[in-house]
């Protein structure tokens, strides 16, 4: 049977916001010691958005040592892609990762590095909450909404062949055992969370068995959580909604593909993917939380960096560690930063550089001891 832990009252508010994530299947369980944390600086303004983190999670006193590895895809026996030992054996060590933006090099036949990631891992969920931060003006000022997407199969599975010249084909491929795990998933999202409803977005009117399955392994898990409102809406009916009025969504899980979709678009309503964070949940406890914009070239290594989404990230990651109080320091100084609009990246509208704003955090985190 399945084993959730139940988290103590003041946990509800401090989660609200960026979302306390858990492993569906073996939830972590930290001592009140130091805990080690593999860090993947990444490329391009990744090694940058990582030191400010790190300087940030220092301020906090955050209670967890950083080990730093390099995930540069290598060849292993038979020509197999695979990423190197020593990060492997950290990451099953610590079970938890904070990852930078990653690269995937051009070269025929390279994988791409976050796929080979979910797969070495397992990771089969994808989290991503949206919610409109005070202070940082868009379309948009009552976004609050999470994004659950399926990771591991879909259009993603990488089963494509040539049939003649000119005819491609892509298989897409949907297991009854991934479904129901994502549905679970988000199902227990929802009732830890305090998030009144799940939507099962899908293509079941033209896909009949494909998400047709899908959407039964959702209508099977919606039965054991009456709690939970439970409702489904085609992809592009949900993309018309979306764009009207988000307020009218709360979690929605889907597969692969409209996942990858859907959750750009809902990070587009926030203000995009600088200030978006996102984890991945996988098996055997496994858990790593990313920022998903890319690697930015063209301002690496010019202290230009906004490190938002790396942040708000790892404050994800502290509270699926259970360290919410300094999850809870770390949040509110960055989020005060920004409604202040003194010291802000050019991004996020100001002219300050990246070390600045990092100081500025820094100095409200100490401040709020």
């Amino acid at each position: 049977c399945h084993f959730f832990p139940l988290f103590p009252p003041f946990f509800f508010q401090v989660s609200r916001v960026m979302g306390a994530v858990k492993s569906q299947t073996q939830p972590r369980m930290f001592s009140r010691g130091i805990q080690t944390v593999t860090l993947i600086p990444g490329d391009g303004i990744g090694p940058e958005i990582s030191t400010a983190v790190m300087k940030i999670f220092e301020a906090a006193k955050v209670p967890i040592q950083w080990e730093e590895r390099n995930v540069t895809a290598i060849k292993g026996p038979g020509g197999i892609w695979m990423i190197p030992p020593e990060a492997k054996e950290s990451m099953d060590k610590s079970k938890i990762g904070l990852k930078g933006p990653l690269k995937t090099p051009i070269a025929a036949g390279h994988p791409s590095m976050n796929l080979l990631l979910r797969k070495t891992f397992d990771l089969y969920a994808n989290v991503r909450p949206c919610v409109s931060i005070e202070g940082y003006k868009t379309p948009y000022t009552d976004v609050d909404l999470v994004t659950i997407r399926e990771n591991t199969e879909g259009e993603y599975s990488g089963i494509e062949h040539v049939i003649v010249d000119g005819v491609v084909q892509s298989i897409k491929l949907i297991t009854e055992e991934a479904s129901r795990r994502i549905a679970e998933y988000a199902f227990e999202y929802a009732r830890n969370n305090q998030r009144n409803s799940v939507t099962a977005v899908h293509k079941a009117n033209i896909m009949r068995m494909s998400d047709g399955l899908f959407l039964r392994k959702c209508r099977e898990v919606a039965e054991n959580y009456k709690d939970v409102k439970f409702t489904e809406m085609y992809l592009d009916t949900v993309c018309l909604n979306m764009v009207q009025d988000p307020t009218q969504f709360d979690v929605l899980v889907m597969p692969n593909l409209y996942g990858d979709i859907l959750s750009d678009l809902c990070a587009g309503l926030i203000g995009g993917l600088g200030v978006t964070p996102s984890g991945n949940i996988g098996a055997n406890g496994v858990a790593i939380f990313e920022s998903v914009h890319g690697t930015a070239p063209d301002i690496a290594g010019k202290d230009l960096a906004n490190p938002t989404a790396l942040l708000l990230s790892a404050v994800m990651m502290l509270r699926h560690m259970g360290l919410h109080a300094h999850g809870k320091k770390i949040e509110t100084a960055c989020f005060d930063t920004i409604r202040d609009k003194k010291v802000l990246t050019k991004d996020l509208g100001g002219n300050s550089k990246c070390s600045e704003f990092t100081a500025e955090i820094c100095q409200r985190v100490q401040d709020l001891e």
